[in-house]
């Protein structure tokens, strides 16, 4: 199985998902630290030209590797790579599962002016605090959506592709 965490800038919010996943990140009812969240793979380290491109994060313990991508304001890239996948699976006969899991209702306010500053306009005194104060007030709200991501990958058995829009986590 394949999961893709996907976003605006596929460098927030999606790199925390995709670290929860992995287990590189704690799990508890506190807050994450400046330093959990800034050593975070790929947290913040992206530019423009990473856009559309599939990053590899790891692989988790029942062996699926986890991915993210970038997708600006494009709402077809993940549509697109769903008929891929589906041309894949018929053609090829490739059966492995792919789960695209949109972190992008996560995303506070801070995290995303955070993310203009830092990533947009290069002026990280500004936009590392409010990536850090955006990333500590999503982190209890990401962790559940990788939960449920990857409790609707486990159960949905009849699908070869699956898309959680994730809306419930506004």
């Amino acid at each position: 199985m394949l999961y893709i965490y996907n976003d605006f800038a596929g460098t927030h919010s999606t790199a925390l998902a995709a670290a929860y996943h992995l287990k590189q990140l704690p799990q508890s009812e506190r807050k994450l630290t400046k330093e959990e969240i800034l050593n975070v793979q790929y947290f913040n380290q992206l530019t423009k030209k990473d856009f559309g491109k599939l990053l590899f994060h790891g692989i988790d313990e029942d062996g699926n590797s986890v991915y993210s991508i970038g997708r600006k304001r494009d709402k077809y890239v993940v549509p697109a790579m769903r008929e891929l996948a589906l041309l894949f699976h018929e053609k090829f006969h490739i059966n492995e599962k792919l789960v695209f899991s949109n972190t992008s209702p996560t995303v506070p306010r801070a995290m995303s002016l955070g993310g203009l500053f830092s990533r947009g306009l290069n002026i990280d005194v500004i936009g590392v605090p409010l990536l850090v104060i955006g990333a500590k007030q999503c982190c209890d709200n990401i962790y559940r959506l990788v939960e449920n991501t990857k409790h609707v990958a486990t159960t949905s058995f009849n699908e070869n592709v699956i898309i959680l829009e994730n809306e419930m986590y506004k």
